[in-house]
């Protein structure tokens, strides 16, 4: 039989993340998201609480836990903020995973210490601004001169990239031609700070605003050769790797922002009364809050699910998507309910909801548009 209860060691991490994120994080973060302002503090006291090393090996200052606590871990904290889930998930997920799937030892030993305990941030540098979904449109371009490679081009929409903690990121550029003609995409580590390297302004976003994101430009950027991360010509096979990993993370962010939206509801409608009772009495309104109960449960399991493939080393890409797919949407729906729940309040930036449904939007676009996610699921199973 199928058993999808947590052992001991996840359920006292669940625990462990839920108390921090509603009693460090809940507090303050509004005034963040208002002032669209990075807190700096609050994601140093994420990495010493360990959420940054949790998948990895304890040799390199991780937890030695799995990939799923971490998933646990995002949905946690995206019941209560998504800004803070993304910067952990984007810090793990693209920041280290790379250099510790593809790195050399000398990168995961120089990287990864810092990059688990959350005393540094990495980025990973894809999107392009006339990329967007079509990552194989690379324009950033990379030439060995000298020892060195150095880089020309330009990445949009780079979370963690100018953060106090950002120490550095990973650019896809593309390095040759190859045979068949195509371009040949490789992935190189950029330390911030190197010169040429500039960093932009924060975006002005609709959601996420406690998160950092902006836009990179680099002008004959010039880094150690060695700084390659894997293979010449695989970097864009690496990250699309990476990228199916991070659907599952994504997906259980989603699932902690849908959740976070029936919290919120339920209590929100044993308080608020109207023609003399709680409105929690009205039928319909207890049908809206029971529907979203069964959108996040049920999104719940398709994380799970693909998470377990991944663990027990199995093809695990169509259920990523199913779960990135469905979890979204159901992120977005929630949002939208729980808005109608609280009426003209869920209008109201200094109710969470208000800030839940700002930031459900972005989780049907990043990592792969649901159209995205569509057309891979419907290639995996052979059709067109």
């Amino acid at each position: 039989m199928l058993d999808y209860r947590l052992d001991t060691e996840t359920e006292a991490l669940r625990t462990t993340v839920r108390e921090f994120a509603r009693e460090v994080i809940a507090p303050q973060i509004g005034e963040f998201y208002e002032r669209d302002e990075f807190p700096t503090e609050i994601v140093r006291q994420m990495g010493e609480l360990g959420l940054f090393g949790l998948p990895f090996p304890e040799e390199y200052g991780g937890a030695g836990g799995t990939y799923f606590d971490l998933c646990v871990a995002l949905e946690e904290l995206a019941r209560v903020d998504s800004s803070m889930a993304i910067t952990v998930e984007a810090g793990v997920s693209l920041g280290a995973m790379p250099i510790y799937r593809f790195g050399t030892d000398e990168q995961k030993k120089e990287w990864l210490p810092r990059l688990c305990a959350g005393e540094a941030l990495g980025a990973f540098g894809l999107t392009e601004p006339g990329g967007g979904s079509d990552a194989g449109a690379t324009r950033t371009t990379a030439r060995l001169e000298d020892g060195h490679w150095v880089i020309n081009g330009s990445k949009a929409f780079i979370t963690n990239a100018g953060t106090d903690l950002t120490q550095l990121v990973t650019v896809t550029a593309v390095t040759g031609t190859r045979p068949d003609g195509g371009k040949e995409i490789s992935a190189i580590i950029v330390p911030s700070g190197t010169p040429g390297f500039v960093v932009g302004q924060r975006y002005s976003k609709v959601g996420w605003n406690a998160s950092d994101t902006r836009e990179l430009s680099f002008t004959d950027v010039r880094v150690p050769e060695e700084n390659l991360v894997g293979e010449r010509g695989r970097g864009y096979a690496q990250f699309l790797s990476i990228l199916d990993e991070g659907r599952i993370a994504i997906s259980a962010l989603s699932v902690g922002l849908a959740q976070g939206c029936v919290d919120e509801s339920v209590k929100y409608a044993g308080e608020r009364e109207a023609f003399g009772q709680p409105i929690g009495k009205n039928q319909a309104i207890q049908f809206m809050i029971a529907d979203m109960e069964v959108r996040a449960s049920t999104a719940r399991l398709a994380y799970y699910r693909a998470a377990e493939k991944m663990l027990r080393g199995e093809p695990f890409k169509r259920e990523a998507s199913i779960a990135k797919l469905y979890s979204s949407e159901v992120a977005m729906d929630n949002a939208r309910y729980a808005t109608q729940v609280h009426g003209g309040y869920g209008f109201m930036n200094e109710f969470p909801v208000g800030r839940f449904y700002r930031d459900a939007k972005i989780l049907e676009i990043g990592e792969g548009t649901s159209e995205v996610q569509r057309m891979l699921i419907a290639r995996d199973l052979g059709v067109g």
